[in-house]
């Protein structure tokens, strides 16, 4: 909406926790978030798309810019839109891992043990597009700009992430580069950038992990409290 006048309403549904209670909590998500983990095995058992829309229900309570809201998912479960996305996504990682990355990039991404080969993008049974609107039409049609469009996107899709974990299922951060297919394939506008290909579904049973992700930064290099 536009010209809409400030008007507060009540904090009513805060629940304050006791020090305790807190802490406790606090350690339990953290517990939780530590299992997840990025997959690229995934297994080809259905997953209910009511539940694909309470998480991404979830993603949309996040904060934004000017509380635009500047984000949009496109969820596809279709075989041929996966199969096309798969064909699209692997040119131009094969661009990617022939010349385009670098000697340097294509040496951190070693340990992780990715190719260009993305057989995932057919196997998982949903993928999410993570499209952020540079401008988005009001309720009232008129076009506006919308503001710190690429950190709204990424603590939405954060939000989606943990959510999507926290109903039992895994996921994998996609992001080929360009992704300007994506917009074609998903039927996007051109005010609308890609910037993730979130794979979601259940892991397959025998996938693995690369070692080499299980190696976190401890605390103390990640904080700093002034």
């Amino acid at each position: 909406m536009t010209d809409v006048a400030y008007q507060p309403v009540r904090l009513a549904d805060f629940t304050e926790l006791a020090p305790d209670q807190m802490q406790a909590e606090a350690e339990r998500f953290r517990q939780r978030m530590a299992t997840r983990h990025t997959i690229r095995d995934f297994a080809p058992r259905p997953v209910p798309r009511a539940l694909i829309e309470t998480c991404l229900a979830t993603a949309g309570t996040a904060p934004s810019g000017a509380n635009h809201q500047p984000w949009h998912f496109a969820v596809i479960g279709d075989a041929v839109m996966k199969q096309r996305i798969r064909v699209a996504a692997e040119a131009e990682e094969r661009a990617f891992y022939e010349g385009r990355a670098g000697e340097e990039w294509l040496g951190a991404l070693k340990p992780l043990g990715t190719d260009p080969n993305k057989p995932f993008l057919e196997i998982a049974p949903w993928l999410i597009v993570v499209f952020g609107q540079r401008t988005s039409v009001s309720a009232d049609g008129v076009t506006r700009k919308n503001y710190y469009v690429p950190e709204s996107v990424s603590i939405a899709t954060g939000f989606l992430i943990a959510a999507l974990h926290h109903a039992g299922l895994a996921t994998l951060t996609h992001t080929p580069s360009p992704m300007g297919f994506l917009n074609q394939i998903c039927g996007r506008p051109a005010n609308e950038k890609p910037y993730i290909l979130l794979v979601t579904g259940y892991p397959a049973a025998d996938a693995t992990i690369p070692a080499y992700a299980q190696m976190k930064k401890p605390l103390a290099e990640i904080a700093s409290f002034l």
